[in-house]
């Protein structure tokens, strides 16, 4: 079906079919087509072909096709559900190995079969959706935050530089770095927006321009390679992305390419900011080389976008999905508790101390 993906959640549930809805990302932006997925095989291929990605959705769409993988087990053995819930979760998690919100979310439906030890099955398939369904809610309430927080860096007018996608389409609703330009132009502000193009997946052509076109934002769309050049002629006032895991000191994953415009930022004094719910900031990870790395098939690299292959046969391709953005380019994480600002060490140790304690 067509239709404008603003108006669409990019991960829903479908309680009543027992079924997780996603917007296929690989058909856009030529097409919105819907995907119903209730098998764990299904789920699977989804997570690993980029028909769901970017860190929160992923985890959404986890926690939700748990729930509607286990709805479909037998209602009799309790151990037998457990066991092949757990089989599930470590299936799925194993997707994409890099997005921490995936593990995070898969870990808290797990947990509430481990924790309800006395339920019947029939009680604990009630209590993974409500559990799924308090992630995806959650999700929708920390972007708007961030959004928020994030409004308060930026100017009316200013120019905004983007790399990958980490807007509506990376969440369920609002997005992440995209966020506080979704929520400017809801109150009338005007941004220019420079969009990476994001090679090799092109997440910054084909999802980034396709929503924020789709949301009447003045969108510029620019090769990799190019972002150097916009920013040396001022139009640049400020840098948003988004993260798949962020280390207890600070360093950053994201998609490929972060962290060379991370390295332009600070060359030309602009700000670089980082728009992180805590779920994906993992405080037992110390630091950026402890981030597990997925790398890709290289025909991402040599033959998906083009009617043939435009590299010779049997060359060798790098193709890292991800990689690392170290502490120290960093001008703030924006997170839904706020704006934290270097140490980040302590300010992250802060902001999980006081969140505990609000929670407790």
């Amino acid at each position: 079906m067509d239709g404008n993906i603003m108006k669409r959640d990019t991960v829903a549930m479908d309680e009543a079919a027992g079924e997780l809805v996603i917007i296929d990302q690989t058909r856009l932006p030529g097409e919105t087509v819907l995907l119903r997925l209730s098998k764990a095989e299904e789920i699977y291929d989804a997570i690993y072909h980029l028909r769901v990605r970017g860190a929160p959705a992923i985890g959404v769409a986890a926690a939700i096709g748990l729930w509607a993988v286990c709805l479909r087990l037998p209602d009799g053995d309790r151990e037998g559900f457990v066991t092949e819930l757990r089989r599930v979760k470590t299936y799925l998690a194993g997707a994409r190995p890099t997005a921490v919100n995936l593990a995070w979310a898969l870990d808290r439906m797990e947990r509430v079969a481990l924790d309800h030890s006395e339920s019947t099955v029939p009680e604990l398939k009630t209590l993974l959706k409500e559990e799924a369904r308090a992630i995806r809610d959650e999700d929708i309430q920390v972007c708007r935050r961030i959004g928020e927080y994030g409004l308060t860096l930026i100017g009316d007018g200013w120019g905004i530089l983007t790399h990958c996608n980490a807007g509506q389409l990376a969440t369920t609703r609002y997005g992440t770095a995209l966020a506080p330009i979704h929520l400017g132009r809801e109150r009338g502000m005007n941004f220019r927006v420079f969009t990476d193009e994001t090679r090799p997946l092109l997440q910054g052509a084909r999802l980034s321009a396709c929503e924020l076109a789709a949301d009447g934002v003045d969108t510029t769309l620019i090769c990799d390679n190019m972002a150097s050049s916009v920013m040396k002629r001022g139009w640049v006032q400020a840098v948003f992305v988004g993260c798949d895991r962020v280390a207890a000191n600070g360093d950053t994953a994201n998609k490929i390419g972060t962290s060379g415009v991370a390295i332009l930022a600070k060359h030309y004094g602009i700000p670089f900011y980082v728009c992180a719910p805590t779920s994906t900031i993992d405080m037992a990870c110390p630091d950026g080389g402890a981030i597990q790395i997925e790398e890709r098939p290289g025909r991402e690299v040599t033959e998906m976008w083009y009617e043939r292959p435009m590299a010779p046969e049997g060359v060798k391709v790098y193709n890292p999905a991800f990689d690392v953005t170290e502490a120290d380019l960093v001008t703030a994480f924006v997170t839904e508790y706020g704006v934290l600002r270097p140490p980040f060490g302590p300010a992250f140790r802060k902001l999980f101390a006081e969140k505990d304690g609000k929670e407790g």
